[in-house]
């Protein structure tokens, strides 16, 4: 993302999170923060919301974020006390924390930091006591000292969430943040979503994502990193994670999506996959 520039991305992704408390029934992600955040110009356009696309990628946004959610909670209910949303955008769980001992951290470029905190402001939503801001550039600062300088005691076990961001990233900042995280306390855990390689995706899904791709390197944010299947495995296992899982849009399908009447689903091929590792 260009220095000084609020992220388009996370505005996209959170006016599709919007868009799913409007529009679909019952909700995976059910954020009663999602429209107020966006403020009071926001409008939900129901016919382009309606588009079988638009509906593809706001049911993977929300299922995403559930599924970070649902890890979180299992690392909560083992003991760990501090979460710390990596490339936070407008995420809005530190708004709606149901755990009060837990202490957030939100980390993302300074800009859309601000951005993010004009938008609370604006909308009358209060900064609970137990969140922390972190303004960051991922490429040029590292998270260590970031999160340091926060009061986060790296001592104690966390769990992390990057959604939105590893296809974004250089090798070494992606090697450097899990790095940092496989060394940390057992119970430690985080997860992430990543771009799966071209040889991984049918012809069709080659061109659709060369045209998202043209997208978001116009909006000055464009896609550097892939990762075969088999190759993130690897990465996980040699950073030093013991408990690896990585699932596909039929395992989310199967897990927040069946049975629902109002045929909301994710396509059987996707761009990318979801992945959770654990210490």
């Amino acid at each position: 993302m260009r220095t000084g520039h609020v992220s388009m991305t996370a505005r996209a992704v959170a006016s599709r999170r919007a868009a799913h408390q409007l529009f679909d029934r019952p909700a995976i992600l059910d954020d009663p923060i999602a429209v107020p955040i966006l403020g009071a110009e926001f409008f939900a356009d129901p016919k382009r919301h309606s588009d079988p696309r638009s509906r593809a990628f706001r049911a993977f946004m929300v299922a995403r974020s559930r599924y970070a959610e649902d890890n979180l909670a299992e690392a909560v209910d083992a003991g760990v006390r501090q979460y710390v949303i990596l490339g936070a955008g407008l995420d809005t769980f530190a708004y709606r924390n149901p755990f009060p001992a837990l202490q957030v951290f939100e980390l993302d470029f300074p800009s859309t930091q601000a951005f993010k905190r004009q938008m609370l402001q604006s909308a009358s939503i209060p900064e609970p006591a137990n969140l922390s801001f972190v303004p960051l550039d991922f490429e040029h600062q590292t998270l260590a000292a970031g999160l340091a300088q926060a009061g986060f005691n790296s001592s104690l076990p966390a769990f992390f969430t990057w959604l939105g961001v590893v296809p974004y990233l250089t090798l070494a900042a992606f090697r450097s943040t899990i790095d940092l995280i496989a060394a940390m306390p057992s119970g430690s855990g985080i997860v992430f979503d990543y771009a799966v390689t071209d040889d991984e995706l049918s012809p069709r899904l080659r061109a659709a994502r060369k045209s998202l791709a043209a997208r978001v390197a116009a909006a000055g944010e464009p896609f550097q990193l892939f990762f075969a299947t088999a190759r993130m495995q690897n990465e996980l296992q040699s950073a030093g994670f013991a408990r690896i899982q990585q699932i596909d849009s039929a395992d989310l399908n199967a897990r927040y999506f069946s049975d629902r009447e109002d045929g909301l689903a994710l396509p059987e091929e996707a761009l990318g996959k979801l992945a959770s590792a654990w210490v």
